[in-house]
This record gives C-alpha cells, sequence and structure tokens, in this order.
C-alpha cells in the first residue's frame, strides 16, 4: 500500500509535467578556494559577494528545471549560486577544479550514472581534461538521459588544425560511443554543455557525433548574443524521444544586464543557454 501511494505522489510531481527547461551554463571557475590557491590559474580572482549575488540573482531568473554546469568546484561552490535545498548536485568522481556537473531540481526524480571518464584523456596530469557528468531525470518513458560535457579548448574554428584538434578528436569518438549506446537502448538523451567548438559549417566534431544517431541541435543557425554577439560554443543536442520534445523557438540566451569588460570575469564569460521540452 505505501509503495503506491510513493508512485502516484511520483506521478504528481513535476516529473511528469508536461515541460521541463533544460540550461547549461559555464560559471567559469567558480570555486570556493582563495585567490593565490596554488591550484588555481594566477590571473584567477575571487569573486566577492556582490558578484555571488548577482550570479544567484542570474540563476533565479534562468528558472530551470535542470542544468548542465561546467567549471565548478565541488558542491560546495555550486551552492555559492544554486540553492542546496532546492536542487541535488551531480558531480564526478574527480578532484578537478574545473568539473561539470548537473544540478536537478529537488522536486524531479533523478539519478546518478557512471561518469563519462574516457573524456579526460590526461587523467591526473597537471592540467587533465573533465570528465562528463551522466544523469537521468525522470523515470519510465519520461526519462531524459543528460550528459554535461566540457571539451578541450583550442579548435574552435572549422580549419583549425594541431594537437588540440587530435585531442577533441578522440573527445568526439568518445561522445559518439555513449550517443550510440543511448540510441541502442533506446533511450531520450541531451548533451549539453561547452563544446569549444562552432558547429556551423563544421566539417569534423559534429559530422561524428550525428554518425552516431539522429540529433536535433538547439543553436542550429543562430548566434549567441553573450557580451555583444558570437558564434555559440556552448550548445545543446538531443537524440532519441528527446528531439520531437523541444519546443520550437524556445532556445534562450540570459545575457547579463552588466556591460563593463570587468563583469566577463565577475560573473562568466559564459552566459546560460536554454531550451524548454515538451516531454510527452
Amino acid at each position: 500500500m505505501l509503495r503506491a501511494l510513493l508512485a502516484l505522489l511520483l506521478l504528481a510531481t513535476p516529473a511528469a509535467a508536461a515541460e521541463v527547461k533544460l540550461a547549461t551554463w559555464n560559471i567559469a571557475w567558480l570555486t570556493t578556494r582563495a585567490a593565490g590557491d596554488p591550484d588555481l590559474p594566477r590571473d584567477v580572482a575571487s569573486r566577492g559577494r556582490e558578484d555571488l549575488q548577482r550570479l544567484r540573482g542570474y540563476a533565479a531568473r534562468l528558472a530551470a528545471d535542470v542544468i548542465a554546469l561546467q567549471e565548478v568546484d565541488g558542491p560546495e561552490a555550486a551552492a555559492l549560486v544554486l540553492d542546496p535545498a532546492q536542487w541535488r548536485f551531480f558531480f564526478p568522481e574527480e578532484r578537478d577544479i574545473q568539473r561539470s556537473a548537473i544540478a536537478v531540481r529537488r522536486n524531479l526524480p533523478a539519478r546518478q550514472n557512471p561518469d563519462l571518464a574516457e573524456l579526460d584523456l590526461r587523467a591526473g596530469a597537471r592540467f587533465s581534461l573533465r570528465r562528463g557528468v551522466d544523469v537521468t531525470v525522470g523515470e519510465g518513458s519520461r526519462a531524459l538521459r543528460v550528459l554535461s560535457v566540457h571539451l578541450n579548448a583550442g579548435c574552435r574554428e572549422p580549419d583549425d588544425q594541431g594537437r588540440e584538434c587530435e585531442s577533441l578528436t578522440r573527445q568526439a569518438e568518445v561522445i559518439a560511443g555513449w550517443i550510440g549506446a543511448r540510441h541502442r537502448a533506446g533511450e531520450a538523451f541531451a548533451i549539453a554543455g561547452d563544446f569549444n567548438r562552432r558547429f556551423d559549417r563544421d566539417p569534423a566534431i559534429l559530422p561524428a557525433l550525428e554518425r552516431a544517431a539522429p540529433l536535433a541541435r538547439a543553436t542550429a543557425g543562430r548566434s549567441n548574443p553573450c557580451w555583444g554577439g558570437r558564434p555559440f560554443i556552448d550548445h545543446i543536442l538531443l537524440g532519441g524521444a528527446a528531439r520531437e520534445w523541444l519546443v520550437p523557438n524556445s532556445l534562450r540566451v540570459l545575457v547579463y544586464a552588466e556591460r563593463e569588460p570587468e563583469w566577463r570575469a565577475r560573473l562568466s564569460d559564459h552566459c546560460p543557454v536554454s531550451v524548454m521540452l515538451d516531454i510527452r
């Protein structure tokens, strides 16, 4: 009897609601460590109380249900911006400062899957890369498998070449393997994060992912208005049933009101990017 009652309560939560807001946000070296910490680059400054207050305000305005986070130094750092009474934080099993993570509203069922550890091509190195964080949000036919990623920098343009592009290509192969597994399992999935790659006219990385399974890219054909406008490197890719869940024209970028250059470091050089999913 108790089990049946719990099942009914879960069905009554927003996990069964029609729309879920999925976002990605690179918060740029969000950490509880003080400036000068030997594990931080010398040019990374600590955020002050006002900076964090403004970031919390933007998080409230974002009003997302699920956020793929990047460059966050653990749950304590995430709690500086997102209220842990309202959010559950899922972090990878690594100690890097620039970690990817996923934050999920506490009223949504969620469970963490094994990290996509293979994305860290230099595990244990001083400047290692980042694992992917894999979380299933919701249950049954409404479940969405979400992967948060922060890929290797230095290969943004279609004609870039060199070691960084070789690393990015290897990471794309790892993600393609994850996509293929989700496709074979018949799962709805999303990959969200900082890909460090401009996908329009991309001859290599995006096609490698699309060969694994059909994908819908929310940022396709759009430019990012963050900090004056530029091509997107933060993307949300949807596969399986999630391609049909994407609400048309729901892509949004929460642009900061602050315009002075100093705020790029005090807030973030990335703005939150979001879409609405109508989960049928």
